[in-house]
Order: C-alpha cells, then structure tokens, then sequence
C-alpha cells in the first residue's frame, strides 16, 4: 500500500544528538512560521545530555500554540545510529507532500517554509529546493555573516558533476515522492551523507534542483558541530566574509 501524501503539508524533519543548549531557538523559529501546513518529526539519536527530556517539556508548554492541525511526532532510537539512519527515520514517518529539513542547532526564517512552498507550486519541473544562508557565531544571533559558496540554475549540477557541493542540506526542502521514489541518506560515505543525498537526487532528473538567492535560513557556528568530526571544520562556514 502506497502513502498517501497529504497536499500543501510540509512535514519538518529534524535530528537530535545531545543538542540541548540549541533546541530552543530551533524550535522557536519552526513556530514562527507564517506557514501554517506543517508537521514536525523530531527524531532523537539516543541523545545522553537531556535533549529529548527538554523536547518534550517544550511541547507540553507550547501546546496551545499548535493549532490548524499541526502534528507534532516524537521518536527516540533505542540507540545510536549515526545521521544517516536518524533522518531516514524520519522521513519515513513524515506524510506532507513536502519534506523539510532542520538542523537542530540552526535557525528558521519565519517566511521560509512559505517561500518555499510557492516556489515548488510554481516550479512542478523542481524536486529540490534550498536556499541562502547566514552565519553566525554561537551566542552572536543578530552579527550574520554571507556565505558565496552556493550556486544557482545550471551552474548546479555542472558542480556536483564535478564533485563539489553548493546546496545547504540545512535549507533543503524536497517533494515527498522523491523520497518514495529513490529513499532518504546512507551511510556510504560517512560524514558526507548530505552530499550523498543530494547527488542522488540530482541523478534522479536533469536540472531539478535550485537554490533560492533570498536568506531564509541562519547557521550557528559552535565547537561541537557533527562535520567538524569530519572535516576540521564545518562545511557550511567554508566561504564566507569575516
């Protein structure tokens, strides 16, 4: 029996690995949304600081803020199973004709997940949508950076062609199908599964995936990101003014 996807719902998926001091503002922004079509599916690695402890006190507190219908889905993995496994989690519980992800330690644009939806109404040729970004320092919310890495129209698959990398993962918003048609991240190369992912979707359909130029989407910069395991550094702060 196949999904059935529910029209115009954005189902916002996120992953928890001990991200306690961050979880506020995360989720902060996500209620902000003028959006109002939208469930969250926050999916919990097996977090050992209090983090899933915290979500759950937060929702108990916010609930009369949930209003339209939202759906509010918790999950906490027996244990750790690294990014990858945790995501697909959730995306196989996420049912909106849309699937958005977050990462729990960035922020939201209040008019993101609108901005995105109507381009991808406006744009059925589009599987794959992010957008612009900010940095900030962790602790210096309103002192945002530009980043210049990312690419638009063709120019994006010319660079993942090549092996490089110019969409987001943060910002991504995708259709639901997509998901049931090639499946969510794995863990052929750890520490670039957002890579992964979004090649797969690139090789899924010529020229379908963008970026959106305008910033609807802020990265915090903290020392214990996941790629700094990886890469000394995280991905997303590789190129931008200081």
């Amino acid at each position: 029996m196949s999904l059935q996807r529910v029209p115009g719902l954005v189902s916002i998926v996120i992953t928890v690995y001990n991200k306690l001091p961050y979880l506020k503002d995360c989720l902060t922004s996500l209620l902000n949304q003028t959006y109002s079509s939208w469930e969250l599916i926050l999916i919990d690695d097996a977090s050992t600081d209090g983090s899933y402890e915290y979500v759950i006190n937060w929702l108990n507190s916010n609930e009369p803020y949930f209003s339209g219908g939202k759906g509010i889905y918790t999950l906490r993995l027996p244990r750790n199973t690294g990014y990858a496994g945790a995501i697909t989690a959730g995306m196989y519980l996420a049912k909106g004709e849309f699937i958005a992800i977050q990462d729990a330690d960035d922020l939201s644009h209040p008019e993101r997940l609108a901005k995105q939806v109507r381009y991808l109404n406006n744009n059925p040729q589009i599987d794959l949508l992010g957008t612009n970004y900010e940095v900030f320092e962790d602790g210096q919310p309103d002192r945002r950076m530009p980043v210049h890495w990312l690419k638009y129209g063709d120019q994006i698959g010319k660079i993942y062609a090549k092996g490089g990398h110019c969409i987001c993962h943060g910002t991504a918003m995708f259709r639901g199908n997509v998901f049931d048609r090639i499946g969510g991240h794995t863990r052929r190369i750890e520490g670039a599964e957002d890579y992964e992912f979004i090649v797969k979707v690139i090789n899924s359909g010529a020229r379908n995936v963008e970026n959106l130029r305008e910033v609807l989407y802020y990265y915090r910069k903290h020392p214990k990101q996941r790629s700094r395991q990886y890469f000394g550094k995280s991905k997303k702060e590789h190129d931008y003014d200081t």
